[in-house]
């Protein structure tokens, strides 16, 4: 009754609503600017093509990947992967997302240090969000207080890789802004890519905001615990 009853749910209200409206956003507005195709005629993967060699990336391939906004780029492999809407799409919202793609590329060809942070977190990151939950539920159940402080330290590793990836996130798309307006677009197409990649920015903000509360809330319920 204890947990599924606690009113420290509440506390995560916040970042659900803020998810669903970022969700929204960025499905809305990608839907929008994706049916504007740009006036220079180029696609996704010829952008970015462009980006990467004027920015001394040629050795990064560009490969077609299934899904629906899958786009990412694969540090390890030195591979940009552009999905089915973005590939071989002319359209506002394809070149701006393989221009924040190619972003990523370029911080890591100028070894930009928060997407070295994000890298190094990956394996922390990842344990630390499968352990958190169990840990501290056994914690709560032998009220033993070391294991809760385990559980919320293995969480604490996932919150701080939802928050160094805002920065990298943001310069990303700075950089693909910068680039796209520097002769690349014409103004009001840099605008309808400004518009695309602020949505998909808010999806960030929502997941660290989420992680941040859920932080606080294991905390809290930890603390509550140790008063019993």
């Amino acid at each position: 009754m204890f947990w599924y009853y606690d009113p420290t749910y509440l506390l995560l209200i916040p970042g659900l609503l803020l998810a669903l409206y970022a969700q929204f956003k960025v499905t809305s507005t990608f839907n929008h600017w994706k049916q504007a195709p740009s006036r220079t005629g180029m696609t996704g993967a010829q952008i970015a093509r462009m980006i990467l060699d004027s920015n001394g990336c040629r050795e990064v391939r560009i490969e077609h990947v299934r899904g629906s906004l899958t786009d990412h780029y694969d540090p390890k492999g030195g591979v940009l992967r552009l999905s089915d809407e973005v590939y071989a799409s002319r359209s506002i919202a394809a070149l701006g997302v393989a221009a924040h793609e190619a972003g990523h590329a370029i911080q890591d060809a100028k070894d930009y240090v928060p997407m070295r942070i994000r890298a190094n977190l990956v394996p922390l990151a990842n344990i630390g969000s499968q352990a958190a939950t169990p840990l501290f539920m056994l914690g709560l159940i032998f009220s033993w207080a070391p294991l809760l402080k385990i559980g919320i330290l293995c969480f604490a590793f996932a919150v701080l890789f939802y928050l160094v990836t805002l920065p990298v996130e943001f310069n990303a798309s700075g950089r693909a802004v910068a680039v796209l307006s520097s002769g690349y677009l014409p103004a009001d197409e840099v605008k309808g890519v400004k518009a695309v990649l602020s949505a998909a920015a808010l999806t960030y903000v929502a997941s660290a905001l989420q992680a941040v509360l859920q932080l606080a809330r294991l905390m809290l319920l930890a603390g509550r615990r140790s008063d019993d």
